[in-house]
C-alpha cells in the first residue's frame, strides 16, 4: 500500500511549484537575478530528498526553470528546456561522457581479464581490517590530485573490489571519494582546481598560482574535511544515515550498490594478475597528465602561446584532456590484453556497449544536473542574485566578512551545483572590497574557494557529487543523504574558524581551533555509541 502512495503524493508535489511558477510568471514579476531565481534548484533539491528519485526530481527543476524564464511563452519554455537547458548541456560535457564511457568500458575489460579479482585477492592478504580497506582507499584519492573527476571515477573503480570484500557500504566509499576529491584538488596548486582559481586572479596585482598558493592555509574546509575524514574512519564514528548503511553491510552484507554490470570481477579470466588492474590506472594517470599539458600548451613551443609546466595547468581545459587520456589508455589496454591473451578481440569489442550501459545513470544525471544550472544561472541569473546579496551583506562586518563569505558560498554552490561558477563570481567581488596587502584579502579568497567546495560536496546537483556516485556504483540518493550530515558539521567547524580567523588573522590558531573540535566531537561521538553498544548488550 505504501508503494502505490508515493506515486500519487509525488505528483501531487510536483504541481504546486510548476503552478507557483506559471502564477509568478503571469503577474509580470521580473524573476532574473530575484529571489525566485533560486525555486528550480531548491525545488530539485527537496524532491530529491523528499521522493529518493533523481531523474524526476532534476527534470521538474529544468521545467520550473523553464517556466520563469518564458516572459509567458509556450514556445519559450519548450526552447528553454530543450535547447538552451538539454541540448546545450550535452555538448557542454560531451567531453566528460566520453571520459565516463571510457572508464566504464574499462571496468569491464579489467573484470573480464581478471585483473580485480587478482588486485582483490592480493589486497585481502594485506589489507585486514575495514579501517585500512577505507584508508587506502583515502590515501589513494589523495594520490589523484590532478583533478576530481578523474580521482572520483579512478579511486571507485580501484578501490570497489577492497572495500566490497570487507563489508564497506557503497555509499561510504562514495563519501570517502568525494570528501577526499575536491579538497586534495583544492590545496594541490598543481591541479585543474588551481588552474580554474588562476584564472580569477586577473586585476588582484597577483599571479594566478601565488593567489592559490597564499590561500590554501585559509582553505580550512578542504583541510578540515581531509582530516575529519581520518577521524571518522579511525574513530569509526558514523552517524546519521550512514550509520544505518553501514550497519546493513556488517550484519546483512547489503553494500547498497546499483544493479551489477553483466560482468562481476568473479567471472574474470583465471589467469589474471594484480598488473592488469595496475598497469591500465598508471597508463591512464600518465597520458591523463600529459593530455592536460598538452591542451595547455605544455608541448606547443612554436607558439607564441607556449607554456612552462606549471601554466600549463592553469592554461588547460580538462573536458578535452581527459577524455584524450581515456581513449590513448583504452586503445594500450585493449592492445596490452589481447596481447597478453586474456581477452579476445571479439571479447573486447563486446565490452565498450557493456562499459555504456553501465555509466547511462551517471549521464542522465549529468545532462540533467548541466541543463538545471545552464537555466538557473544563464537564463535566471541565480549568480547574480547571490552576488548582489552578499555585497549588500557583507557591508559593515569586515570582521565577520570572511564567515558571511563562506556561507553565501555554500549556499550559492549547494543551489547551483557548481563550485567554479561560485569561486568565479564571488573572487571578484571580494578583490574589489580589498587591496592584496590587507590581510583579510586572502581569508575572504579562501572563505570563497571553501565555501565553493563545500557547497559544490553537499549538493545533489553537483557534478563531482553525481561522480562520486558513478565511481563507487552508489545510488545518487543513498549518497547525497548519508554525506550531508558529515559536510554540514564540517561545514560549522570551519565557520567558526573563520570567525576566528577573521579575529586573529591566523591561519594555525583558527586551523588549531578546527581541529580540536573535531577531535572532541569525536570523542564525545564514541563515547555516546560505546553506551549505546552496552545498552543493546544489556538488553
Amino acid at each position: 500500500m505504501k508503494e502505490k502512495r508515493k506515486l500519487p503524493l509525488a505528483l501531487v508535489i510536483s504541481l504546486i511549484p510548476i503552478l507557483v511558477s506559471i502564477l509568478i510568471v503571469g503577474s509580470g514579476v521580473e524573476t532574473y537575478a530575484s529571489l525566485w531565481a533560486l525555486l528550480p534548484p531548491v525545488v530539485a533539491i527537496v524532491m530529491a530528498l523528499i521522493t529518493k528519485e533523481v531523474y524526476s526530481s532534476l527534470f521538474l527543476g529544468i521545467i520550473i526553470g523553464a517556466i520563469l524564464a518564458s516572459k509567458r511563452s509556450f514556445a519559450k519554455v519548450l526552447d528553454n528546456i530543450v535547447v538552451k537547458g538539454l541540448t546545450n548541456s550535452i555538448s557542454q560535457t560531451s567531453g566528460i561522457f566520453i571520459f565516463l564511457i571510457v572508464l566504464g568500458i574499462m571496468v569491464v575489460l579489467i573484470n573480464h581479464s581478471g585483473g580485480s579479482k587478482a588486485f582483490g585477492e592480493w589486497a585481502d592478504k594485506r589489507i585486514k581490517s575495514r579501517k585500512g580497506s577505507q584508508l587506502a582507499t583515502y590515501c589513494l584519492c589523495l594520490m589523484l590530485f590532478i583533478d576530481d573527476y578523474f580521482n572520483c571515477l579512478t579511486s571507485g573503480s580501484v578501490m570497489k573490489p577492497i572495500t566490497d570484500s570487507h563489508k564497506i557500504s557503497r555509499a561510504k566509499l562514495a563519501y570517502l571519494i568525494d570528501a577526499t576529491a575536491a579538497p586534495i584538488c583544492m590545496i594541490a596548486p598543481i591541479s585543474s582546481w588551481a588552474a580554474a582559481v588562476s584564472g580569477y586572479a586577473q586585476g588582484t596585482g597577483l599571479s594566478g598560482i601565488e593567489l592559490f598558493i597564499r590561500a590554501i592555509p585559509y582553505n580550512f574546509y578542504s583541510l578540515l574535511t581531509l582530516f575529519f575524514v581520518v577521524s571518522l574512519i579511525l574513530f569509526g564514528n558514523d552517524y546519521g544515515p550512514m550509520k544505518e548503511f553501514e550497519d546493513k553491510a556488517i550484519k546483512h552484507g547489503d553494500l547498497g550498490n546499483i544493479a551489477k554490470a553483466k560482468v562481476s570481477a568473479e567471472d574474470g579470466h583465471p589467469d589474471g594478475k594484480v598488473r592488469d588492474l595496475v598497469l591500465p590506472i598508471l597508463v591512464l594517470i600518465i597520458s591523463s597528465v600529459v593530455c592536460l599539458i598538452h591542451v595547455g600548451g605544455f608541448f606547443d613551443k612554436s607558439s607564441e602561446f607556449y607554456m612552462d609546466f606549471v601554466n600549463s595547468f592553469a592554461n588547460t581545459d580538462s573536458t578535452v584532456a581527459l577524455p584524450m587520456g581515456a581513449i590513448v589508455t583504452l586503445i594500450i589496454t585493449i592492445i596490452y590484453f589481447v596481447g597478453r591473451g586474456v581477452i579476445s578481440f571479439e571479447k573486447s569489442m563486446e565490452a565498450i556497449p557493456e562499459g555504456f550501459q553501465s555509466m547511462v545513470p551517471a549521464i542522465l544525471i549529468l545532462t540533467m544536473a548541466t541543463s538545471l544550472k545552464n537555466i538557473s544561472n544563464d537564463l535566471l541569473g541565480s549568480t547574480e542574485f547571490v552576488g548582489n546579496f552578499m555585497k549588500n551583506a557583507a557591508s559593515g562586518l569586515n570582521t565577520f566578512l570572511p564567515a558571511v563569505i563562506f556561507v553565501v558560498a555554500i549556499l550559492l554552490a549547494f543551489a547551483t551545483g557548481t563550485s567554479w561558477g561560485t569561486f568565479g563570481i564571488l573572487i571578484p567581488i571580494v578583490a574589489s572590497m580589498f587591496k592584496p596587502t590587507d590581510p583579510i584579502f586572502f581569508i575572504g579568497i579562501s572563505a570563497c574557494l571553501s565555501g565553493a567546495v563545500c557547497g559544490d560536496h553537499i549538493s545533489p546537483i553537483s557534478d563531482t557529487t553525481i561522480m562520486s556516485s558513478a565511481g563507487a556504483g552508489c545510488v545518487h540518493v543513498d549518497h547525497v543523504r548519508t554525506q550531508l550530515p558529515y559536510g554540514i558539521t564540517v561545514a560549522v567547524i570551519s565557520t567558526f574558524s573563520f570567525i576566528i580567523a577573521g579575529l586573529t588573522k591566523s591561519a594555525l590558531i583558527s586551523l588549531i581551533f578546527g581541529i580540536i573540535v573535531i577531535f572532541i566531537f569525536m570523542i564525545i561521538l564514541k563515547i555516546k555509541i560505546n553506551k549505546e553498544k552496552k545498552a543493546c548488550v544489556y538488553l
